[in-house]
């Protein structure tokens, strides 16, 4: 049986300030009437019953992610203590569910990518069930064909086609590639051998807590004794205790880059990670001026903005071209689009200004 992860404990500070740590990008409405959480979840429907899918999240979210996700079970939705990265958020969902279905398939997914349509999505899911019952042992990713040179992404090189399979797309990992700089992102977009990783897997439960008891057996010890505690009254209490001893680390480099059978599946379904306000530009339908607006908005002698208010609150520019206006209750970012990278910065001094509350 299928179950499905959904990783929904970003903070997504680029987003500020319409992210912030109570509140971060994947339960905001960006794009749409749907949040990015709820969005991820009605992409499984007919694919997952709300039963075998478990949203990993942070403690301090859960009840912000119960509100959107009534269908979900209560107990299928789990706050970590503590960041720990995406390795230890996989190891304990893993373990969660092997202890009820040691036989399952385990999808696992981002909270806060945008995805279209959602049958192509759902047919690539099922290629990727295809390739785990021919190769059990395999771990597989999907990957999607570049369209322009992402400085943002991380890359898949594609290998071997593994035609035996019968599954479309698929291919052995040769291997995978940090965010590159400018001129790498146009050398790998001009060669055609390489995949923006999504950050999607599935694979086989058994499988990857093999893997992961092999590449990081410290990690596992504390997840092993997580996963002994459930449905015990300690649970709790040991989750605390022991995630906390975790050294964090992502799943690409605890597992992935070093796992000898990879596949990559070549996505039909188009992707983006939205990772920052330009995102929202990429994804919207703009007006005749070229600007991408959420609520109201008077725009004179103004092109290409990109703006994210409400209903109640007008912004209106002039003169402007190729700016981000982001307006909330508490805080305003103003910003070229050429520096909105800098958003973080604005992060960092509030956090060394003690500025709390704005966070």
């Amino acid at each position: 049986m299928l179950h499905a992860v959904i990783m929904a404990g970003g903070s997504g500070t680029r987003f500020w300030p319409a992210s912030r740590k109570g509140y971060p990008k994947q339960l905001l409405r960006l794009l749409g009437d749907e949040t990015m959480l709820q969005a991820t979840y009605k992409r499984l429907e007919g694919l997952v019953s709300p039963e075998q899918t478990l949203v990993m999240t942070n403690q301090h979210l859960v009840r912000h992610v119960r509100e959107q996700l009534p269908e979900v079970p209560p107990e299928q939705i789990l706050g970590e203590p503590t960041k720990r990265d995406t390795a230890a958020c996989i190891a304990l969902a893993a373990s969660l569910i092997a202890a009820v279905d040691p036989d399952a398939s385990m999808l696992v997914l981002p909270a806060d990518h945008v995805i279209r349509p959602r049958e192509q999505f759902q047919q690539c899911m099922r290629s990727g069930l295809s390739l785990l019952d021919k190769h059990p042992e395999m771990l597989v990713t999907f990957g999607v064909r570049p369209t322009y040179a992402a400085e943002s992404f991380g890359y898949i090189q594609r290998g071997q086609p593994l035609l035996e399979t019968g599954v479309p797309g698929a291919y052995r990992v040769a291997s995978f590639r940090e965010k590159p700089n400018r001129q790498t992102a146009e050398q790998y977009l001009q060669s055609g051998q390489y995949d923006w990783n999504s950050g999607i897997f599935m694979w086989r439960v058994k499988t990857i807590l093999d893997a992961l008891r092999q590449f990081e057996p410290v990690m596992m010890r504390h997840i092993d004794a997580i996963a002994a505690a459930m449905g015990t009254p300690s649970f709790d209490v040991t989750l605390e205790k022991e995630f906390a001893k975790i050294n964090g680390r992502s799943i690409d480099y605890a597992v992935m880059e070093r796992y000898p059978e990879v596949a990559v599946i070549e996505a039909t379904f188009d992707w983006d990670d939205v990772g920052s306000w330009q995102a929202i530009g990429r994804l919207s339908t703009p007006d005749e001026q070229g600007n991408s607006v959420r609520g109201k908005y008077l725009p004179i002698q103004s092109q290409r903005m990109i703006i994210y208010t409400d209903d109640k609150h007008l912004v209106a520019t002039i003169g402007l071209q190729d700016m981000i206006v982001v307006h909330t209750d508490t805080a305003t970012l103003v910003a070229p689009k050429s520096e909105e990278e800098r958003v973080r910065e604005v992060v960092k001094q509030l956090e060394a200004r003690g500025w709390t509350e704005y966070l």
